[in-house]
């Protein structure tokens, strides 16, 4: 495995292409975008603003590209695993839970391991190149470990949107974060009944319209929580919600904690 952790404090552009013979695990320790798009091959394409704590992983042979405008400095690490190693993993079960892409997910005991190697990677000893390999190994069962149970690409996207479709859906949603949008709306967006669409939108996204639509709400709310001279009233109103109770239910019920508590804990 080679691990390398990359910091930028520019705020232009910054584009990164990937397709290789190796696995790659992307580990956002620190991010938020004012603008981008990440694209894993075979997978939905994600707006995704507040990127800190997330996880992509891109199996050996997939394309990967990503570009983003930050609004704030970003810290992230990339874990290049060889898919031909004999030894990673230990299993052929495991080594077949390592072909299914993942764009953006949390997993606490493999960030645990990220954190560790990333302690290796900012204070390189000769003498700690075995305990590198050593939790090397670990990291590649945790994906393992952490992709199953999770389908096969292809019956995932079986009976999903088509690309366009999800690509225009997921649009329409960031630009009107702050309204209701009617499900028939949606439907006539990917040209399908109301009844069809929802089907298939869960079967790409995972999750049904509205909760996706929350969910989308609930992730631009924490990036403008990072605006700290913005109130939590504010930013509760700017993004469709009447009231602050309203606001602050949907938002803990999310994260588990209040929006106050989050914006203080920012600091």
């Amino acid at each position: 495995m080679i691990a390398e952790l990359v910091q930028a404090n520019s705020r232009d552009r910054i584009e990164y292409r990937y397709r290789g013979s190796s696995h790659l695990l992307v580990a956002w320790e620190k991010g938020i975008r004012s603008d981008g798009e990440t694209f894993v091959e075979d997978m939905p394409r994600s707006n995704l603003r507040n990127v800190t704590r997330k996880l992509i992983f891109v199996p050996a042979g997939r394309l990967y590209f990503e570009w983003q405008q930050q609004s704030t400095a970003v810290r992230l690490m990339y874990f290049y695993i060889d898919a031909a190693e004999p030894a990673l993993p230990s299993s052929q079960a495991a080594s077949d839970m390592l072909h299914a892409p993942r764009v953006f997910f949390e997993d606490n005991e493999l960030w645990s391991t990220v954190q560790k190697l990333k302690g290796l990677i900012e204070s390189p000893l000769p003498a700690h190149r075995a305990y590198f390999e050593a939790l090397g190994a670990v990291l590649v069962q945790e994906l393992a470990r952490s992709n199953r149970g999770t389908d096969s690409i292809a019956t995932r996207v079986r009976g999903g949107l088509a690309a366009w479709q999800q690509r225009v859906v997921a649009d329409y949603v960031e630009e009107h974060l702050a309204e209701q949008i009617p499900l028939a709306m949606l439907a006539r967006l990917a040209r399908l009944s109301p009844y069809h669409f929802s089907r298939a939108f869960k079967q790409s996204f995972g999750v049904p319209p509205h909760r996706y639509h929350t969910s989308r709400r609930i992730e631009h709310a924490k990036a403008l929580l990072e605006d700290r001279t913005r109130s939590v009233t504010d930013i509760g109103l700017s993004l469709g919600f009447s009231e602050t109770s309203s606001f602050t239910t949907i938002f803990r019920k999310s994260t588990g904690v209040s929006p106050r508590r989050y914006h203080r804990s920012l600091g």
